[in-house]
């Protein structure tokens, strides 16, 4: 079995299960009242704590993984390492479906494997001196850093440490879209569409967002300013749009891989104007979290996948564009129809939810079979 011949096989399969399992546990205790001991942290808490640090962190490990090799040219994790920094992962999340009934326990296997995750990327970039990957190395650093600080404020030994872990890894993982996204999306488009075109880019636009989203993470982690926050969101947003339509060619229509990406990222951006008019920083929070991480992850993992077992990118299973377009769907109901329709609101929640394990579990059955056979060219990877 080649399940653990490369890093995305494993934790884009463990992300996949564990994404339905987790929102389905959320769905029950939502809605009906599934009991789960919860001590020291909120019910709500626990969700986003393991949408950022079960579901995204294992997404951003199988890709990392996978890509360090790429990028270094030196071997990454495979085999029996492969086998224990997947292990910690999974039993960290094993746990934490008890509640926090053992959430000392969980705590040393989820930091562990951070710390593992964190050696096993920088020790290739180090190697080759690539210094260029600092700002990803960094962000992986820090997200290590949130995670600890989570379990220092559920265990009550840090006061705002549930806050910060939370929040800091939620503004970390949109941080490393917008960083990753701007090297690849604009690549793939022109890639991918099939003809010649020139899309526009500009490094003071690139450089603008960066400073001003990190300036806007800051804001609302210690500042608490909303005003602050309002004014640094809606410079996001207009200069995220400006971004986007310069990256916009009508060949990505027809390509699933691309249209999911594109949209995905004008969901972050949407987010950022729902922050900006500052109607409901939980609904602008879940534009990020299901319209932007949700789509980005699902649409990367597909593609990542395809790639990394020989096949053509520019073939991807018909039926994963269903999965792309029900869960913009289970966003748009999440996002917007709360915006709309504030009566039904946990109709619409409800809804989200069940179309997001569709979504899941339609990529899961699809790509299970490439995750578990070997490369289709004959190499190992």
């Amino acid at each position: 079995m080649a399940l653990f011949n490369l890093g995305f096989r494993i934790f884009f399969l463990g992300a996949g299960i564990f994404s339905i399992v987790s929102i389905f546990m959320w769905s029950a205790i939502f809605h009906f009242q599934l009991p789960l001991t919860i001590q020291t942290i909120s019910i709500f808490q626990w969700h986003s704590h393991e949408m950022i640090y079960g579901y995204t962190i294992a997404v951003i490990a199988g890709f990392l993984l996978t890509a360090v090799k790429n990028w270094t040219g030196v071997q990454t994790l495979y085999g029996k390492p492969l086998i224990l920094l997947f292990s910690l992962w999974a039993a960290a999340r094993l746990l934490f479906m008890f509640g926090t009934s053992y959430l000392f326990v969980a705590g040393i296997f989820d930091v562990l494997f951070l710390v593992f995750l964190v050696f096993a990327v920088s020790y290739p970039i180090i190697k080759v001196k690539q210094w260029k990957q600092l700002a990803i190395l960094s962000k992986l650093i820090l997200l290590m850093i949130c995670n600890i600080l989570f379990y220092l404020g559920a265990l009550n030994v840090l006061e705002n440490g549930v806050f910060w872990g939370i929040y800091g890894g939620l503004y970390l993982i949109i941080g490393l879209i917008l960083t990753i996204g701007r090297r690849i999306l604009p690549l793939f488009i022109q890639n991918g569409v099939g003809y010649q075109v020139k899309l526009f880019n500009s490094n003071w636009l690139d450089i603008a967002i960066l400073l001003l989203f990190i300036a806007f993470s800051i804001s609302e982690l210690f500042l608490s300013s909303q005003i602050v926050s309002s004014y640094l969101a809606l410079v996001l947003f207009v200069l995220n749009a400006i971004r986007l339509i310069g990256w916009h060619t009508l060949g990505i229509w027809k390509k699933s891989l691309l249209w999911s990406l594109y949209l995905s990222f004008w969901f972050i951006c949407f987010g950022f104007l729902l922050f900006a008019i500052g109607i409901s920083k939980f609904i602008a929070i879940h534009a990020f979290a299901v319209g932007g991480i949700g789509v980005v992850t699902l649409s990367m993992m597909s593609r990542v996948t395809l790639g990394h077992t020989g096949r053509d990118i520019n073939k991807a299973p018909k039926a994963i564009s269903y999965a792309f377009g029900i869960l913009l769907f289970s966003a748009i109901l999440r996002v917007v129809m709360p915006l709309l329709d504030t009566q039904n609101y946990v109709l619409w929640i409800g809804l989200s939810q069940g179309l997001w394990i569709i979504a899941f579990l339609i990529f899961t059955i699809i790509y299970l079979p490439m995750f578990i056979k070997p490369r289709v060219d004959g190499q190992f990877g």
